[in-house]
Formats: C-alpha cells, structure tokens, sequence
C-alpha cells in the first residue's frame, strides 16, 4: 500500500496516524495471520490498552481466540505460539457474510427461494379469492 493509501484508507490496514501512535508502545507478538498485537498507555479505567494491526484487511474475525482473549483483557498472560489445539477445535474462519461461503437458509433466494412447507403454513392473500 502506497503513502496516500496508507493516510486515507482505513479499512486495507493500519492507517499512517496508527503507525506513528505505535511509537514508544510495546510489541507484544503476533500470531500465525501475520496480525501483530501492541500494549501501552492506559485506558480510561487504568487498564493498560492492547490493540491488533492486522494483516492485511481489518476484520476483527481475523483474531485467533487466544490473542482475543488477550485483547479483551481475559488474560495478562501472552499467548505462546507453541500451544496444540485441542482435536476438536477447528482452525478459526474469518468473517463469511457477503460471501459464496456465507449461510444461506432453506428458502433463501441464492439457494432457489424454496423451502419445505411446514403443517400449519399461511395461505397468501390474494385479490382475487
């Protein structure tokens, strides 16, 4: 991203003004998305303020749970990079809305707007009847 994108584009990743804010603040780590996790100052209840700059497009979804964690002020305790998953964890999915890969429901209009009826179901009005 070129010096304008970077002061007028917010949404593609840290903004110049963040960059230069990030001066004198300490980096905590970052995780296997290439996101990178800042902490310094306070916030307005003394806590010390944590912060992500993403790689790549801002999508808090994008936030591995143990960094969210983190992040959040669950934990005071970095996340280790050396920590397994468990076997039923699944690796984490960014955001799908707007995708080819978002849920779509029975009925939706993407998936042919047809649903099974259900006992009960409404008649439609109609002018006619």
């Amino acid at each position: 991203m070129g010096i304008l994108g970077s002061i007028f584009t917010w949404w593609n990743g840290a903004t110049i003004g963040t960059t230069l804010a990030l001066h004198g603040k300490q980096k905590m780590g970052s995780d296997s998305l290439g996101n990178v996790y800042w902490m310094g100052g306070k916030d307005t209840a003394g806590r010390p303020r944590r912060w992500v700059i993403y790689n790549g497009a801002n999508d808090a979804s994008r936030v591995p749970p143990e960094w969210f964690g983190w992040l959040h002020q669950q934990s005071d305790d970095v996340p280790d990079q050396s920590v397994q998953p468990r076997a039923w964890e699944q690796p984490p999915l960014p955001n799908q809305t707007g995708t080819a890969l978002a849920y779509r429901p029975p009925g939706a209009l993407e998936k042919g707007g047809q649903r099974v009826r259900a006992t009960g179901d409404y008649e439609a009005w109609s002018p006619e009847g």
